[in-house]
Parts: structure tokens; C-alpha cells; sequence
């Protein structure tokens, strides 16, 4: 259609009406990206975990956890939670220092170091149903016994999540 064969009173109503359109198929493609933005979120948002106090030791998890990029946030509250990564009490053995001084004059003196032991498992909080669990026992000295258990766990729990 030629401009020549419009009614110059009724212009500004088609420009209007085409440039409406033209507005309504933005709106659309703007909310279909939302949509599709958000979807995508959804999808990335990562499981959220509880850690269960144990003396202190929650907290080198929670530490390892970060140090490692565990793809989980760690919460403080419970009932936020996705799982729960429950531990066992830590047990350090520690030799006297009689029978390290015993064992270097007489034997050997590898292996001497303290000895830590723990076990955790990831529960599912909405099944109570036990998901993974992992044992780890080091020989470090002092308090060096806890951040590596630690970070032992989270390299693990890390690979769990990975997998999942």
C-alpha cells in the first residue's frame, strides 16, 4: 500500500496500531527469556547441607567445604537444609611422651605422630535415608589431625556431589 492512498486522519492510528505490534512482540521475547532465565536458575541452584555439631569438628568441615568448592552451601539452620552431614566424635589417640621416647631408643621412630579417626554420613533430609558416608584416619601431629580429616572429607563428598 502507497502512502499516497492513505487518509492523513487515520495515519497516526496505523503507525499506532503497527508500532503496538511491533511492542508486543518485544514484550513477548523479553518474557520468554525471563522464563527460560529462570528455568536455568533453578537448575543451578545447589543443594543446601546442615552440619551437625561435633566439638568443633563442624567447623573445619564447613571450612574444608569451602576450600575445596564443594558444590553445596552450607546453613545454619536445620530445617533449610537439603541434607545433613553428620559426624562421628573425633578420636585422637596420642601417644605419652614416655612411650614415644620408648619407641625412639628401642625401635623406630616413624609413626609416632598422634592418630585421628573419624566417620561421616550425608543424609537426605526429607527420607532420613543415608545417601554416602565416608571413614578417614590420619597420622598427623596435633591439632593438624582435624583440618586434614576435614578436608579429607570434603575432597570426597566433593566427588559424591560431582557424581550425583
Amino acid at each position: 500500500m502507497h502512502l499516497s492512498h492513505l487518509d492523513p486522519a487515520h495515519l497516526p492510528a496505523k503507525i499506532a496500531v503497527v508500532s503496538e505490534a511491533k511492542l508486543m512482540g518485544k514484550i513477548g521475547l523479553i518474557t520468554t527469556l525471563l522464563l527460560s532465565s529462570v528455568a536455568s536458575f533453578a537448575q543451578l541452584t545447589r543443594p543446601t547441607v546442615y552440619i551437625q555439631a561435633q566439638n568443633g569438628f563442624e567447623t573445619y568441615l564447613a571450612a574444608a567445604i569451602s576450600k575445596k568448592n564443594v558444590a553445596v552451601d552450607v546453613v545454619v539452620d536445620q530445617t533449610k537444609a537439603t541434607y545433613i552431614l553428620k559426624a562421628a566424635p573425633v578420636e585422637i589417640k596420642t601417644e605419652s611422651t614416655g612411650g614415644k621416647i620408648a619407641r625412639c631408643l628401642f625401635a623406630d621412630c616413624v609413626g609416632i605422630e598422634d592418630k585421628g579417626t573419624v566417620s561421616v554420613q550425608l543424609i537426605e533430609t526429607s527420607s532420613s535415608k543415608m545417601l554416602w558416608a565416608y571413614s578417614v584416619n590420619k597420622q598427623r601431629g596435633g591439632s593438624k589431625n582435624e583440618q586434614s580429616m576435614a578436608e579429607a572429607v570434603a575432597k570426597h563428598l566433593k566427588e559424591f556431589v560431582e557424581h550425583k
